[in-house]
């Protein structure tokens, strides 16, 4: 699992955010205070589905990954991820994806 680094966006006239390929094995980023944004970018010519990793359970039972579609040649970006239900013990957010093949992403606040 590839480690993205959250970019900070401090603009008043216009930002810009890195995208990078998304890693076969899934990826991970720090969610600091349930405030950091993930974007997929999907360039490829079919859907994807990109799995958010629960870390979290109720009453003993497990809360189930949330699962986000996203069509082809679409852009998607998650916010306000909650830092108890996603983040693991390390305080990252694991994501995976059904394929990666010209899908970007980038992780930002």
């Amino acid at each position: 699992m590839a480690t993205l680094t959250v970019q900070s966006l401090n603009g008043t006239s216009g930002v810009s955010v890195t995208t990078q390929a998304a890693d076969v094995a899934g990826d991970e980023f720090v969610n600091e205070n349930g405030r950091t944004n993930f974007e997929v970018n999907n360039g490829s010519g079919s859907s994807i589905d990109v799995t958010i990793i629960t870390q979290t359970t109720v009453d003993g039972l497990a809360v189930a990954d949330r699962v986000i579609s996203v069509g082809a040649g679409e852009r998607f970006i998650v916010n306000k991820l909650a830092s108890g239900t996603y983040n693991d013990s390390d305080g990252n957010v694991q994501v995976t994806y059904s394929a990666v093949t010209s899908v970007t992403v980038a992780a930002w606040k």
